[in-house]
């Protein structure tokens, strides 16, 4: 497909010369004669590869017409050569604040016309597929990075044999909850990572005490109690994502105190942590365990209620509620 030029000059004789010199090199021209024509023109239409814009034009001068396409979103990023008949550095200095990629001088010199064009084209074209290679290589190290931590977190569910699946789990519903919170798009991902993870200190302790199916010891419990904090040592050193180890540490930790390993409350909980605290807590009571089949979703409504503002941030147990009323064929469990 042809490269597309917008001329923009309200000489007549300068948008015949410019079109007649692009046209012979192949390109695609459309000449138009005002800068409001052209702020017309760009609403109801494409976005060319490049825009030739005179300054000196009655009405609305090059500087103003620019001003205008950078305020609209569909037109901000469009690339802009100023024409010009004065080479006086004020001109140059205002272009180029306002976003001009060259100026060109006028009267037109066919080959300095065309090859400055053409290097623009050539150069936002470079540029725009540097950035979708960089984007794309992101979102590969994304998606390894996330098939990693599925892989370690199936490892660490793997240890329980009570709890299959329970990190996915937890993860996909901390992640609603803080959709429904109002979380952006990248922050829910996060807190699903952080809830993939959560229980990885685990990976620490015996098999024997995660499967005992009898009544921990106390020494056994004080095991257990330090998985958060052997989670955190173990995801701190992820530098890329230092918020890993919010979830591992703090997800214990009980609203109104009480909690461990460091007996925060309210809002001194992080609030990603209070989210997967709510996720887990639900997990545990709709899954299979050695002592009890998972609970009716009525109990576990009534658990989740009655643990606000005690063992829950109250916010997001009452986003769990709604989720719960919601699941009306009791499908947010174990399989």
């Amino acid at each position: 497909m042809a490269d597309w030029v917008i001329v923009v000059d309200d000489d007549t004789a300068n948008l015949k010369m410019a079109g007649h010199i692009l046209s012979k090199n192949s390109m695609r021209v459309t000449a138009l004669k005002s800068g409001q024509a052209l702020i017309d023109y760009l609403e109801a239409n494409e976005l060319p590869d490049l825009i030739l814009l005179d300054i000196l034009m009655p009405d609305m001068d090059g500087f103003e017409t620019m001003k205008r396409l950078r305020e609209s979103e569909k037109t901000a990023h469009v690339p802009v050569i100023f024409l010009t008949a004065n080479e006086d550095q004020e001109s140059e200095t205002k272009g180029l604040a306002l976003g001009a990629m060259d100026f060109i001088k006028k009267p037109l010199v066919p080959e300095v016309l065309v090859l400055r064009v053409r290097h623009i084209i050539d150069l936002i074209r470079l540029q725009q597929n540097l950035s979708e290679e960089v984007d794309k290589k992101t979102r590969e190290n994304q998606y390894l990075f996330l098939h990693v931590v599925q892989s370690l977190a199936d490892a660490i569910d793997a240890k329980d044999t009570y709890t299959n699946g329970h990190s996915g789990r937890v993860a996909a519903y901390s992640r609603e909850i803080a959709k429904r919170a109002g979380y952006s798009e990248s922050a829910q991902s996060d807190i699903y990572m952080m809830g993939l993870l959560h229980d990885v200190g685990k990976i620490g302790v015996p098999d024997a005490v995660i499967n005992k199916p009898a009544k921990l010891t106390e020494e056994e419990f004080s095991v257990i109690k330090n998985h958060p904090v052997m989670g955190a040592r173990i995801l701190k050193n992820i530098k890329e994502m230092p918020k890993l180890a919010v979830g591992a540490r703090w997800h214990h930790e009980r609203y109104g105190g009480g909690g461990y390993p460091d007996g925060l409350s309210g809002e001194d909980i992080p609030e990603e942590a209070r989210i997967i605290a709510v996720a887990d807590a639900y997990d545990a009571m709709t899954s299979r365990r050695s002592y009890r089949d998972i609970l009716l979703q009525e109990r576990v409504r009534e658990e989740i209620e009655n643990g606000k503002g005690t063992q829950f941030d109250p916010r997001f147990a009452d986003i769990m509620i709604s989720m719960i009323n919601e699941d009306t064929e009791y499908k947010m469990r174990e399989i």
